[in-house]
């Protein structure tokens, strides 16, 4: 399956027309367009139908577009999946929240089938309260339309009592779980978001250890975030150019016989080679998005 960037997926409010029409200028590899959290009960509605009018009319070029819904617990989830499902044109991805267990995730993807949901677009979740993360690995094994999964860091910090702190040291066990259950199931999995926007450093220190948990990019709360996740979430010039140095001395050591082989005094074996293929193979990806 080919790559697809995700390292910046930015919220952007269904009730704010100016927000959903100054996206298509952005350069973040994705965009949640919100009707939940982001948006107050009495716009719900019509963020619904601005965000079914943005789809219909485009113009978001290689941005992926998924639309968060409010959960089915609520007055709005279910209008919220038939919307969706009836709009002229269809989002790549949509964003359940909330779910608990295996049981709900079938659920609301079983809500959307029944409303005729296309097969093209894809499911994901959100991984925001606490017997989700406990019960993650059924959940991220739950239903075979399930692509992916966005920690919701504030609601687990509302829900828990942990402290939002520059280490994050409480999440740390969730964040784990998460990646951990992602990978077993072949699912994309994005980071939560970072809260204080004007604090470049703790946003890049967020940036730079979610993509060493492991985590794909990270969600976003304002543009002006987008660039340091962009920057995290890329192999840089020498992360790619030791990714061919790997590959080049895997092959020549085969070709001689060898099973292994040392690169600058690091042993490599087939698995690390794997790796930097699939980095080779992002770098290209997000150089194609121009």
């Amino acid at each position: 399956m080919k790559i697809r960037p995700r390292r910046s997926l930015l919220y952007m409010p269904g009730s704010n027309p100016r927000a959903l029409d100054k996206a298509r200028s952005l350069p973040a590899d994705g965009l949640i367009l919100d009707m939940e959290d982001s948006v107050s009960p009495e716009a719900k509605q019509l963020a619904r139908e601005q965000i079914v009018a943005a789809l219909a009319e485009g113009g978001y070029g290689h941005r992926e577009l998924m639309v968060r819904i409010n959960a089915l617990t609520t007055d709005w989830g279910l209008e919220d999946i038939k919307s969706i499902c009836a709009a002229p044109v269809a989002p790549d991805a949509v964003l359940i929240p909330k779910p608990s267990s295996a049981a709900d995730v079938v659920e609301a993807i079983s809500a959307f089938e029944a409303a005729g949901c296309p097969d093209s677009v894809d499911m994901w979740i959100m991984a925001e309260t606490p017997l989700c993360i406990l019960n993650i690995a059924e959940v991220a094994s739950a239903h075979p339309r399930l692509k992916g999964m966005v920690l919701g860091t504030s609601d687990l910090s509302k829900d828990t009592r942990v402290r939002h702190t520059p280490d994050r040291l409480g999440f740390i066990t969730a964040l784990n779980l998460c990646v951990y259950a992602a990978r077993a199931n072949g699912l994309d999995v994005i980071d939560g978001v970072q809260l204080e926007l004007d604090n470049d450093e703790l946003l890049q220190l967020s940036c730079a250890q979610g993509r060493d948990l492991g985590f794909d990019g990270k969600s976003l709360i304002h543009p002006k975030q987008i660039a340091a996740a962009n920057s995290a979430f890329a192999p840089d010039a020498q992360e790619i150019a030791g990714a061919r140095d790997i590959i080049a001395a895997f092959e020549e050591a085969q070709a001689q016989g060898k099973g292994v082989v040392v690169v600058k005094g690091r042993l490599v074996e087939n698995l690390h080679v794997e790796e930097a293929k699939r980095l080779l193979e992002l770098a290209d990806a997000i150089d194609s998005l121009g």
